[in-house]
């Protein structure tokens, strides 16, 4: 169409108050897996499949070519039905669960100085309706395209892509697409990623009891909250060396509760996405730091030794010797997601790792296994959706007309990129991620008070427009 970047722009306004009351419904939804309420009809739990429904009742208001695929993802098309050639944006309606330090109602959408909060502002509900409204516009504009626009919205990025190989196995695949699911201007790389979880029974022994430990929800967020309930004859002994402990190490906050043969103890973190666990602070491994001093026993003793020394405060895996780092995808990087420990019970250490090309997952299972004491009885195996490096080359027409696009609407300067962080865009031999969070913009995803601000709805829509109509015809 030729048109530029303001005359996008100025197309784009006239949606902006039409997408904001749109995402704020799709925002108030909940949408955070759970299996313990999940049906045939819900297979991930009533929260995902009511913005799933939420957004195709939206595609069907609007116009759209509009199908389900059992439950899990939803699709909804323009342009030919008879295309030979498509181009898929590939979206996530699931959200992290909120988690702790939110000074705002997480589900309840707020804006406040320019900012739009609510979890799932930026990931992924903010930028996956910004590419819905960016292709209604198209839509709405007649614009000619050579080849069929398809909006893929999954339920289960957060966890295990429940759903997304197969509707692509039995739909179809595109010819290229992307997701916009991260940042700006383009990442065309993602590390490799693998869950490796440790099991083990919850024995005990020592003149200290761990009853319990607790940090962690989900895989790919480094935990902002610990707990511990520990016994002991004298639990006034824990309170002293957790004085000593608060006193040298300032990064983390704790309380801790006693009674007259027991400690509970709370540790304060901060939570980030668990792909870049080295902008956090672990709080579980902080707790396990200072539990590890005292006189424990059996798994107990192994369980906070390899937390509290083996893995702690060391994202990039030095100490176990996991640690690798290659040009094009730079360093492995690992996050202890979910730590539990309850007594005479199954528990589990989650360790995600994200990694360049230069390793594998049988390399990091023999560096786990030697930061793992002796007497810690233990099983390792993979668990979840384990993921290759995957790779589409700088001089890819999909990588360079996004990237021409960015510098057209932006004046800045583009260069691919590569992340630790796993988006949908990977599912595509010809995918990638492209936004939708601007350069300078804080990244609060799996964050508490997350945000997208208010004026790149509409930036970004316009720039998302360009972009898919150039895909659609020329690329």
């Amino acid at each position: 169409m030729n048109k530029k970047p303001a005359e996008w722009m100025s197309e784009a306004l006239q949606y902006e108050d039409d997408l904001l009351t749109d995402l704020k419904m799709m925002l108030e939804i909940p949408s955070v897996r759970n299996d313990a309420e999940a049906t045939d009809d819900a297979p991930l739990g009533p929260q995902t499949k009511a913005a799933l429904t939420a957004w195709e009742d939206l595609a069907r208001r609007d116009g759209f070519r509009v199908g389900d695929y059992k439950g899990l993802v939803g699709y909804a098309e323009v342009g030919p039905e008879d295309a030979e050639e498509s181009i898929d944006i590939i979206g996530h309606l699931d959200v992290m669960p909120a988690g702790e330090g939110w000074t705002k109602e997480p589900f309840k959408p707020v804006i406040e100085d320019g900012r739009l909060y609510a979890r799932g502002a930026s990931d992924d509900k903010g930028p996956s309706m910004i590419a819905y409204y960016a292709v209604k516009m198209l839509k709405d504009m007649n614009v000619p395209m050579k080849r069929r626009v398809r909006l893929v919205m999954g339920i289960d990025e957060e966890s295990n892509w429940t759903g997304m190989k197969e509707f692509f196995e039995e739909v179809g695949y595109p010819t290229m697409g992307f997701s916009p699911d991260a940042e700006f201007p383009i990442i065309n790389g993602e590390k490799g990623q693998a869950s490796h979880v440790i099991r083990f029974q919850g024995t005990n022994g020592g003149s200290f009891k761990l009853v319990s430990f607790k940090s962690g929800e989900r895989f790919n967020m480094v935990p902002g909250l610990a707990e511990a309930t520990v016994e002991a004859m004298d639990p006034k002994f824990i309170e002293t060396g957790l004085k000593r402990y608060l006193a040298t190490e300032k990064r983390i906050k704790a309380e801790i509760e006693t009674s007259e043969h027991q400690a509970h103890i709370t540790f304060y973190g901060k939570q980030v996405h668990g792909a870049k666990p080295e902008t956090g602070e672990n709080a579980g491994t902080y707790l396990a730091n200072f539990l590890q001093q005292f006189d424990f026993g059996g798994n107990a003793k192994g369980f906070l030794n390899f937390l509290g020394t083996a893995v702690h405060d060391d994202t990039t895996a030095l100490r176990i010797g996991a640690i690798k780092h290659d040009d094009l995808m730079g360093n492995l990087s690992m996050n202890v997601g979910i730590q539990e420990f309850t007594a005479d019970e199954e528990g589990l250490i989650n360790l995600n790792f994200r990694y360049p090309k230069n390793t594998n997952n049988d390399e990091i299972r023999a560096a786990i296994e030697s930061g793992l004491d002796d007497d810690f009885d233990v099983t390792i195996a993979i668990e979840g959706n384990a993921q290759l490096p995957h790779y589409v080359p700088g001089d890819d027409p999909l990588v360079a007309t996004l990237l021409d696009v960015y510098r057209q609407h932006t004046g800045l300067p583009a260069a691919e990129q590569v992340i630790g962080g796993g988006t949908f865009g990977r599912l595509l031999d010809r995918g990638v991620a492209f936004g939708a969070m601007f350069e300078g913009v804080p990244d609060t995803m799996h964050q508490a008070d997350e945000f997208y601000p208010v004026a790149d709805l509409t930036r970004a829509m316009a720039l998302f427009a360009d972009a898919i109509e150039r895909l659609a015809n020329e690329a």
